[in-house]
């Protein structure tokens, strides 16, 4: 029998910090007025994801203008058998990379998978930044002292 779980908010810092240990998440971005998701590889830099897409993805043609276009992104690591693990969602701007610089370190990168051209190296701003643990019930709450720790100020 599986344990009760229960679900732990997480701080930013350690959002992004998960989502920097796992290589695939999924964008979800609108496409002909519906939501539309795809899976992508990813690096993290400091408040950015930074995403190859092709030429042909949805996402590209509206992230090319100077504010870009608002997006979800979210990835996970949870385990089907234990029932444990977290998930995060970030939510931004996706706009195109611009300096040739970055685009040829991230084309680098960021390997693509299928022979298609994936010529758009595309950046989201982590504006909104959520996301949770499953833990086994029976591990203790963190308390005052402990959340404190965990979300230095300064």
């Amino acid at each position: 029998m599986i344990e009760a779980r229960r679900r732990r908010e997480l701080p930013r810092a350690e959002c992004l910090r998960l989502l920097g240990e796992v290589p695939i998440g999924r964008v979800v971005f609108t496409q002909r007025a519906l939501p539309a998701v795809r899976p992508v590889n990813h690096v993290i830099e400091a408040d950015r994801i930074i995403i190859r897409a092709s030429l042909g993805t949805a996402i590209s043609p509206e992230a090319t203008g100077d504010s870009g276009t608002v997006v979800a992104y979210e990835a996970d690591l949870i385990d089907p058998e234990a029932c444990l693990g977290w998930s995060v969602v970030v939510v931004g701007r996706a706009a195109h990379v611009k300096d040739e610089a970055e685009i040829v370190r991230y084309q680098l990168a960021l390997r693509p998978w299928a022979t298609a051209e994936m010529d758009h190296i595309i950046e989201i701003r982590a504006d909104l930044v959520t996301g949770f643990r499953l833990v086994p019930e029976s591990e203790p709450q963190a308390g005052p002292e402990t959340r404190q720790a965990a979300n230095p100020v300064g």
